[in-house]
């Protein structure tokens, strides 16, 4: 107990003594008098109610002393960090047990550990619980000297040309009645030219979208390559205060004239209480009598907007940001998982489509099994779901091919494929090896279009979308006619299909030869009546 409290409750104590004494002394004074000139029972009775009262007197002390004491040595409570908001919390938590399992499908050891180290950076600043304020924008607005104000203490280079701050540096800054600690980050300027100045600038953005508050600071009316990133950073849901700096430079006048220009390029996405004017670093003003006068920092309009916004959405902020950063995590390593697949499955239709290729070329088929057996193999389906997380058997890979056989002969991209590549072989190729090439190249060519709608079926989730398999057959097929893309492909056949049934053609045209042979034998071996008799109308029999 500190030594003034107990002076206190000493001379407390002793006064209530005394008038607990002088009290009990009037009393018995009184109580004499009442015995010597009034009736016994009177007396018994006063000196009863005497008793209670000094009863009471005891009690009510003994009572207010044990709950100062009590008071006194109750061990003190520690001050409870303030919780983001669980619902937030526990689906940012989700999220990251999410991305957890998504990274562990992805091959790449670099990429892999890259995302964990990330979802672990966001559970430490969830732990950490402080809110991180980016300061952003051009090299020449001041965000430096902004910091340096807010700091109140030099933490960069003042006055320094563009391009100074190469890093993201960070600095702590404590708001009176806000339990949380403030990170403020200082940006690399965007805007900037040359390739260093651009990657300066990915740094910033980067640093942005990681804000729970973003202060986006200029020096005059917002311009068009100012507006487009602060609206992204808007529409991404970043709550920003934009900062007007170096007011000192301008009258009163044209302040409020820039004030109220910048409050109308923002509507609509910043509040107008959020436009703020400062003076992070005024120049110097000379004075009539020569010397130089520099003023303070004008910063407070900013201090007190921060601390406004800080208190009041503080907690929902940092929830907001974690959640955001832990979806823009998992979006990442879906995307990473779904070029992968992606590159896995275009290995899968380039090797079916140059397998059926050369199997047609050196064994022509009709169209209608040329579709079956090389554009829709169903092996190549069922393949193609396991990439993607899908069991299929052989019966449903085979009802999947059959169905979007249909509908490339409903659509005519059968016929569309054989005058497009046949055009094409022309071009490239001697009129006696475009016959023969011809059907294993088509079969090559719209294996690929079936097999890259399969891709897009399972990475729907065995979806075709609003527009059916239709439109995805047509949409694969448009992108497979490109004429930078036609050429590529008929090269790669020219190379895994025409020259080596090429190197073949004369083994394949004594083959031939001998079925013909063969068939021309058979023939005469026959008997006549085949030949002839057979060929004519049968005469009528009187007989039957």
């Amino acid at each position: 107990m500190r030594p003034s409290r107990l002076f206190t409750l000493i001379a407390g104590l002793s006064l209530l003594l005394g008038l607990v004494i002088w009290l009990i002394n009037s009393l018995y004074r009184l109580y004499a008098n009442i015995a010597w000139s009034a009736p016994p029972l009177l007396a018994n009775l006063l000196l009863f109610l005497l008793i209670v009262l000094l009863a009471m007197l005891i009690a009510a002390f003994g009572y207010y002393a044990m709950q100062f004491w009590q008071s006194q040595n109750k061990p003190r409570r520690r001050k409870i960090q303030p919780k983001v908001p669980e619902a937030k919390t526990e689906a940012a938590a989700e999220t990251l047990r999410a991305v957890r399992k998504q990274v562990k499908q992805i091959q790449d050891e670099v990429t892999r550990q890259a995302l964990l180290s990330r979802s672990r950076e966001i559970e430490a600043n969830l732990a950490r619980g402080n809110l991180q304020v980016v300061v952003f924008g051009t090299g020449s607005a001041g965000k430096t000297s902004l910091v340096n104000a807010l700091m109140g203490r030099m933490v960069g280079q003042v006055n320094a040309p563009m391009g100074t701050t190469e890093v993201g540096e960070t600095y702590n800054l404590k708001l009176k009645g806000l339990e949380r600690e403030i990170l403020i980050t200082d940006t690399p300027g965007i805007l900037e030219a040359g390739v260093a100045g651009t990657e300066r600038e990915q740094l910033a953005r980067q640093l942005a979208t990681e804000a729970d508050l973003l202060l986006f600071v200029v020096d005059n009316d917002l311009r068009k390559s100012e507006h487009e990133p602060l609206r992204a950073l808007a529409e991404i849901g970043k709550r920003s205060i934009l900062v007007l700096n170096k007011t000192d430079l301008y009258i009163e006048q044209d302040k409020e004239k820039i004030l109220a220009r910048l409050r109308e390029r923002v509507r609509g996405f910043i509040s107008m209480s959020d436009v703020v004017a400062i003076a992070a670093n005024p120049k110097p003003v000379k004075l009539e009598n020569g010397d130089l006068f520099t003023a303070e920092p004008d910063v407070m309009p900013l201090i007190r907007r921060l601390a406004i916004v800080l208190r009041a959405e503080g907690d929902d902020l940092m929830a907001d940001n974690i959640l955001l950063q832990s979806q823009r995590l998992g979006e990442e390593a879906r995307k990473l998982i779904d070029a992968q697949r992606r590159r896995q499955a275009d290995k899968v239709v380039e090797r079916f489509q140059w397998i059926g290729a050369g199997v047609i070329a050196v064994t022509p088929l009709p169209v209608v099994d040329l579709l079956a057996t090389a554009a829709v193999n169903a092996q190549m389906v069922v393949e193609i779901g396991k990439i993607y997380g899908c069991d299929l058997n052989m019966e449903r890979g085979r009802e999947l091919a059959l169905s979007l056989g249909k509908t490339l002969a409903s659509l005519g991209i059968v016929k569309g494929a054989i005058e497009l590549l046949s055009t094409a072989l022309q071009l490239n190729l001697a009129t006696y090896l475009v016959g023969k090439a011809i059907q294993g190249v088509t079969a090559a060519y719209l294996t690929r279009i079936a097999g890259k709608s399969f891709i897009e079926y399972f990475r729907h989730d065995q979806d075709w979308g609003d527009g059916g398999i239709t439109e995805v057959v047509q949409r694969q097929f448009q992108l497979n006619r490109k004429d930078e893309f036609v050429k590529v492909f008929v090269q790669q056949a020219i190379a895994k299909v025409v020259q080596p049934l090429a190197n073949n053609a004369p083994e394949l045209e004594e083959n031939e030869e001998l079925e013909e042979e063969e068939q021309e034998e058979e023939i005469k071996l026959q008997p006549e009546y085949v030949q002839d008799d057979w060929l004519k109308p049968s005469p009528q029999r009187d007989d039957w």
